[in-house]
């Protein structure tokens, strides 16, 4: 891997981390603010929950070596939480502010997952 890619990768994936893990933090403890964006959104208060607990796993299995079956998974699962977030945002009409943090999370989890070390891949399946 060129020094490059590998500076790409890592610049990414920590910024990636500490998006995913300070809104999964938030998401957990149940802030005023979230709940209040979630309930106008449509969706239940306990949702809340469920997404803050797959940020963080999401991000330790991203992090956690030689894992690549479990790194596909959760660089997945946080594609398609944050374009659910955005279509969300989307539907209810929401201000272009709104859209900044799905939008840039989801942009650092294709870098991440485009430019991620060989030794965090799948090998060929066929």
């Amino acid at each position: 891997m060129k020094k490059g890619n590998k500076i790409i990768y890592w610049v990414a994936t920590l910024w990636l981390g500490l998006g995913m893990a300070s809104t999964g933090i938030v998401q957990l403890m149940h802030m005023e603010d979230e709940v209040k964006k979630m309930n106008a959104l449509g969706y239940q208060t306990y949702f809340l929950t469920i997404i803050g607990i797959w940020k963080i796993l999401g991000i330790i299995a991203v992090i956690m070596p030689k894992t690549p079956l479990l790194k596909e998974w959760a660089y997945a699962g946080f594609f398609f939480l944050m374009t659910g977030a955005i279509f969300s945002h989307l539907a209810h009409g929401d201000s272009v502010i709104e859209y900044f943090g799905p939008v840039l999370l989801l942009i650092l989890t294709i870098i991440s997952w485009y430019f991620r070390p060989s030794d965090r891949k799948l090998g060929k399946v066929l």
